[in-house]
């Protein structure tokens, strides 16, 4: 099955990526906007064991080429290395594709990944992708120097011959990375090209203003109480909004004010309108009274996303159910969202089943 251009990105919409040339800062960018945004990250080099034990040698060949040692691996001639890496990216693409579908759905994702210029215009708009790039010298001196790539310096080094070794995955490296760095560069596409001199503030901010990301500066969180202005506006916003797979339920709770004791809403507002949602409810949609209190029906408006709103949010509801004497607050996400929380500091519990049959996760925070 063949998926056309126009639909894989409008199913991606939610999506930034950011890719480059090896050593050129894509990981260290995405990290620093990932906490200054308070967006979650999505790094394909930490799913590649996940998509291995799902792959198959028969649609799958390279990523299931396995090596007996560093003396087989770094043996093979440099083509044949270009051609097992760029299998392997080739290959896992495809569950790269799946996994954003499903965990942007709601949210945006901010994906550390390796495509090219070509596979760029098929996947995502210009305006939702950057390049960082460096030009390929001395590759595996500086990618086995970082402290998160000790395991393959460990295994380049355990070759018999390293220096062999070495000069063979520097070659190919370089052979890969040279034709990208130069088509970047000649290309359209945004891209930043790596300079030590610059801080990773500020490498950060270059790549943020190119997605149009910016800090709102007027933000207020605000908590609503029945009758009031407020809480129409509330009403109103909900009943407008896209999240429509809750909207319908939420709205009746808001309309006839199903809140009682410390149970409220809270929203968020910028320029005087409402952008964003959350609650601190008793109960939610689980059989499990015993499990309270919960933040539930968080919610930001598209445009206003990857601006931490979603963590303001959160941060306000807990304060409040502190002022509540409690101190713990837990937390439900959909299987595909698995890890988004976990970004705000709670942690999982277990996986729970809703009233309507489904699998969810709770997470737990202490507050």
């Amino acid at each position: 099955m063949i998926f056309q251009d126009n639909i894989i990105k409008e199913y991606l919409r939610n999506v930034y990526f950011i890719s480059g040339t090896a050593c050129g800062g894509k990981t260290t960018v995405t990290k620093a906007l990932s906490e200054k945004y308070g967006i979650p990250v999505y790094i394909i080099d930490d799913q590649f064991t996940v998509h291995q034990l799902m792959s198959d040698k028969e649609h799958q060949p390279s990523m299931n080429t396995h090596f007996r040692d560093a003396d087989e691996f770094f043996g093979r001639s440099v083509e044949e290395y270009k051609n097992w890496l760029l299998g392997n990216k080739r290959e896992q693409l495809d569950y790269v594709l799946l996994d954003l579908i499903k965990l942007s759905r709601d949210q945006i994702i901010l994906c550390d990944l390796h495509i090219v210029v070509e596979e760029a215009g098929i996947i995502t708009d210009p305006s939702r992708i950057a390049f960082m790039i460096s030009k390929p010298e001395n590759i595996v001196d500086t990618y086995c120097n970082r402290p998160d790539h000790k395991p393959f310096s460990d295994f380049i080094h355990s070759a018999t011959d390293y220096e062999k070794a070495k000069a063979t995955c520097e070659q190919t490296l370089t052979e890969l990375n040279i034709e990208a760095y130069n088509y970047v560069k000649q290309s359209d596409y945004f891209w930043v090209e790596r300079d030590n001199s610059r801080s990773v503030e500020d490498t950060a901010a270059l790549v943020a203003n190119h997605f149009g990301w910016r800090l709102l500066d007027d933000l207020s969180i605000e908590k609503v109480d029945k009758g009031t202005d407020l809480a129409n506006e509330l009403l109103s916003f909900i009943e407008n909004c896209s999240w429509t797979e809750a909207k319908d339920h939420i709205a009746d709770l808001v309309r006839n004010w199903e809140f009682t004791d410390w149970e409220t809403m809270f929203v968020a507002k910028s320029k005087g309108k409402i952008i964003g949602m959350a609650s601190a409810m008793k109960e939610d949609y689980y059989p499990l009274p015993d499990i309270y209190p919960w933040i539930s029906c968080v919610f930001v408006s598209e445009e206003y996303r990857g601006q931490r709103i979603s963590g303001k949010l959160i941060d306000h509801a807990n304060e409040y159910l502190k002022e509540h004497e409690f101190r713990k607050s837990y937390i439900p996400a959909p299987v595909e969202n698995v890890g988004l929380y976990e970004h705000y500091g709670y942690s999982f519990v277990k996986e729970i089943t809703n009233y309507g049959g489904g699998n969810d996760l709770l997470y737990s925070k202490d507050i």
